[in-house]
């Protein structure tokens, strides 16, 4: 056995190798290496508990959960539960598919909402922290690319993704949905 991982009154001591690359503050002001900051000890651990933030985080764990698992029922409790800003964007969404798509039914899949025709899902919407989108079959999306592209936004293979300042414009919208509805066969 080395002295190096010989068994010590504090533990095995273990040679670290220096970091490469190693910038300003790796190594200490005596010249040899730091092996960076010092472990928390109980005591550090203790006095974060008593701040609270332990207590915070299990409630901030608490609401995700609580919030992966709510279960939306239809597409007014949907919009009433997205954050006040895209509240108008979802409404006028619903409005401009149930138009561009009469003979849908309204759905809720995934707890995101939609319309389908048949057993088919044609389109859908969806709120997020800091966008919104509309999701279609993809013949609908790639019939349209240049459209979106034109529009400014941003599209995947199945969805498209818009900020209230910068909507989907109604008439593509409308034009999306019943291509994505043709794609369906329906």
């Amino acid at each position: 056995m080395s002295p190096d991982n010989a068994l010590h009154a504090d533990g095995p001591r273990v040679a670290r190798p220096p970091a490469r690359n190693a910038g300003p503050g790796m190594f200490s002001a005596d010249g040899s290496f730091a092996h960076g900051p010092a472990p928390l000890t109980l005591e550090a651990v203790r006095q974060h508990r008593e701040a609270g933030a332990s207590e915070n985080l299990e409630n901030n764990r608490n609401q995700k959960r609580d919030t992966a698992m709510m279960t939306i029922a239809d597409h007014d409790a949907y919009i009433a539960a997205a954050p006040e800003p895209f509240r108008p964007s979802l409404e006028r969404l619903r409005a401009l598919l149930a138009r561009a798509l009469p003979e849908a039914e309204e759905m809720v899949a995934y707890n995101m909402p939609g319309f389908r025709i048949g057993g088919s899902v044609v389109a859908s919407y969806a709120a997020f922290s800091k966008q919104c989108g509309l999701y279609l079959l993809p013949g609908a999306i790639s019939q349209h690319a240049e459209e979106i592209a034109a529009a400014g936004l941003k599209a995947t293979k199945t969805g498209i993704t818009f900020s209230p300042r910068k909507p989907i414009p109604d008439d593509l919208v409308e034009r999306l949905a019943r291509a994505s509805r043709k794609d369906a066969g329906a």
